[in-house]
């Protein structure tokens, strides 16, 4: 018979000098992802999944927002595309975009060289289910070379106001939490709960 353990118990516990850890340091697999690489964008099986149906999408930008949403759409819609593989089993489709590559990369003023992947919320807004991406939160990647000059692997890159830090004091990060980015619009966790402002 299993005995249990026992809880040690404090009187008073401070949070003081605490950060909570950024989420992007930690692998998404199953979380909407968007990435942007080598003039190419493409969207992981996550986002696939929880939209079985879909097979065309258009790509719309908020400039001053900075925020990047993906919407289903009908094939005969005007600047729509496929996202997804049209034979066999379903796959991402990687997109060559190479003017709206250097167009999104002057605005956000990333490296065209870099891979930047970023995470996304599926929200529902106008009874629509789209994604939405903030492209202020990236994960970046910058490609090792070997001598050859064969591509060999990613490293990591994060902002300057990164490297000291693992991510924002516990109090500020319950503020920002309050500060609701996707204003407007019921998102959806991965499994299906709705969080609402």
């Amino acid at each position: 018979m299993k005995t249990a353990e026992k809880t040690e118990q404090k009187e008073t516990f401070s949070y003081d000098g605490y950060q909570v850890v950024r989420g992007e340091f930690f692998a998404h697999t199953f979380e909407p992802s968007i990435t942007f690489n080598d003039n190419k964008v493409y969207v992981n099986m996550a986002c696939l999944k929880q939209m079985p149906m879909v097979e065309y999408i258009q790509i719309l930008i908020n400039q001053q927002a900075k925020k990047l949403v993906v919407r289903p759409c009908k094939e005969d819609e005007k600047d729509s595309f496929r996202w997804c593989s049209s034979t066999g089993r379903r796959r991402p489709k990687q997109i060559t975009c190479r003017i709206f590559y250097a167009k999104l990369a002057e605005m956000m003023q990333w490296n065209p060289a870099y891979r930047y992947k970023i995470l996304g919320k599926m929200v529902t807004a106008n009874s629509e289910q789209l994604y939405i991406f903030d492209l202020t939160a990236t994960e970046m990647y910058r490609r090792i070379r070997q001598e050859s000059g064969r591509a060999n692997g990613r490293m990591p890159i994060f902002p300057a106001e990164w490297q000291d830090q693992f991510g924002l004091p516990v109090n500020e990060h319950r503020k920002q939490l309050k500060i609701n980015i996707f204003d407007g619009y019921t998102v959806f966790g991965i499994k299906g709960t709705a969080m609402e402002r």
